[in-house]
């Protein structure tokens, strides 16, 4: 029995964008159709979304929730949790986040997924979640073996890090000895690598310089995590994985225009590269740092200059950017703007509720982005390289009843006061030209007319399996 039915005459399924109505059941999509087709039984819903956009529910492949951050007073605090996130992000129309799990030294893998998945579910999530398991520093020689298990209990994604980030972060780089036991465990066992990739020697390199010539201010840092850094790691981890056949790699937050040329020629050569950008990138650039608090627009690596956004934007179109994320790290602007320096600026934003809003704005009110294009890059691409599709990112049968309707008649700016996730947003005053008037999870209304109507417990964790298509070339 049908529970609901959504009539569009802007609906965006994985084969158009046009008037269509939706049959919901048991959470599900059961079927999609010509407007009028479903006729309604006693007791369903009928959401009426002529004039506005139904897409499916966004997804952020890219969150820090409950992650470690330095107080003001010293202390160690922590971002704001699942419980604070996840609602945000229905109430900008993402109704998935993958987040991370991080393996230390004297934990094994299993335990630290364990760990991780017990504090998102005490502190609960209203969407639904998955995480990567992230690695770091001297890898154990028994480490590779862990993670193959994690792979085949649903967690398929491996996170390492090529630089420190930071000095004070020493131990948080993995050696390419280690990045090659682990890249030939994916390639045998079918995981995916989700990369930061700078180049360490240029990182440290520049910090000491700035450092010693008196340059240490936060708004210099584009010069310390550079183009340069990004084109040399990028490329060293690019041909690593052209050596061990069949391992598949995720660019997690390209930001110059050399990483989006390296991961274009290894895309040229059929190799199963995908990469992924923030919505910070796309839209600021290393001079808005001399703004007002201009560490809010900052995350690792570092805003570029215009020629890199630029490139950014080139990369959505020909494939070689195929995700749109955040990097969320929900903090209070005392914490994200404590920073003054190239080395203590707090990275990551509170950005995850106005994505879709902002990015629809300028994607397709702006730029002239078909819809189908806009909703790849902040849904649908990465429910593909992720291992979430087709229950998540598409309205179609079969698939999770996820589904954000945009309403052109909420035009706006954005403003703090009026989220759900912190004090500031880096998008403060942004016209946005649509906002989320419905958001729905697995057939439950969640968000309505910018109210909270669902369940704030009400998310579940996704279990995950990368496809043989996205592991065996460019899919994308």
């Amino acid at each position: 029995m049908v529970d609901m039915v959504i009539t569009g005459d802007c609906v965006v399924t994985p084969h158009a964008a046009g008037p269509a109505d939706i049959a919901i059941a048991g959470g599900k999509v059961v079927a999609v159709a010509a407007r009028g087709a479903f006729p309604l039984s006693a007791g369903a819903r009928l959401v009426d979304a002529v004039g506005k956009v139904v897409i499916p529910g966004g997804i952020d492949p890219h969150t820090h929730c409950l992650w470690p951050v330095p107080n003001p007073d010293g202390s160690v605090g922590s971002t704001q949790g699942p419980s604070v996130v996840g609602r945000a992000a229905l109430h900008g129309g993402t109704t998935t986040l993958i987040d991370f799990t991080r393996w230390t030294h004297g934990h094994s893998v299993q335990g630290a997924i364990e760990a991780r998945m017990a504090a998102w579910r005490a502190d609960g999530c209203a969407c639904d979640w998955a995480l990567h398991t992230m690695v770091e520093g001297d890898l154990p020689p028994e480490l590779p073996a862990q993670l193959a298990e994690a792979i085949e209990a649903g967690h398929p994604t491996v996170k390492i890090f090529t630089t420190d980030i930071t000095p004070s972060r020493k131990g948080r780089m993995v050696d390419f000895g280690d990045i090659w036991e682990v890249f030939q465990m994916l390639s045998r066992k079918g995981g995916l690598g989700v990369i930061h990739a700078e180049d360490n020697d240029i990182v440290m390199h520049m910090y000491a310089k700035l450092f010693r010539e008196s340059r240490a201010g936060f708004e210099n840092m584009a010069e310390v995590h550079n183009t340069l850094s990004e084109d040399l790691s990028f490329r060293r981890v690019l041909r690593l994985a052209e050596h061990v056949p069949g391992t598949a790699l995720y660019m997690m937050h390209v930001s110059a225009g050399n990483g989006v040329r390296a991961i274009r020629e290894a895309r040229a050569r059929n190799l199963p590269i995908y990469g992924e950008s923030l919505h910070q990138y796309m839209l600021y650039t290393q001079e808005d740092y001399k703004r007002p608090n201009g560490q809010i627009y900052h995350t690792y690596p570092s805003l570029k200059s215009q020629a890199d956004q630029d490139e950014l934007w080139r990369g959505t179109l020909d494939g070689a950017i195929n995700c749109v994320a955040t990097d969320e790290l929900c903090c209070s602007l005392a914490v994200k703007t404590q920073g003054k320096r190239i080395d203590d600026t707090t990275g990551g934003n509170s950005g995850v509720e106005p994505r879709v809003a902002v990015m629809y704005s300028e994607m397709v009110g702006r730029r002239g982005y078909s819809l189908r294009r806009f909703v790849d890059l902040v849904s649908t691409n990465a429910a593909r390289i992720m291992g979430l599709y087709p229950r998540k990112g598409a309205i179609a049968p079969g698939s999770d009843a996820d589904i954000c309707i945009l309403d052109p008649g909420l035009r706006r700016q954005v403003r703090a006061e009026a989220l759900h996730e912190s004090d500031y947003t880096p998008w403060e005053g942004r016209e946005v030209t649509a906002w989320p008037a419905m958001t729905i999870l697995r057939g439950k209304v969640m968000v309505e007319n910018e109210r909270w109507v669902g369940d704030e417990r009400g998310g579940q964790w996704l279990h995950r399996r990368v496809p043989d298509e996205i592991r065996a070339g460019a899919a994308l």
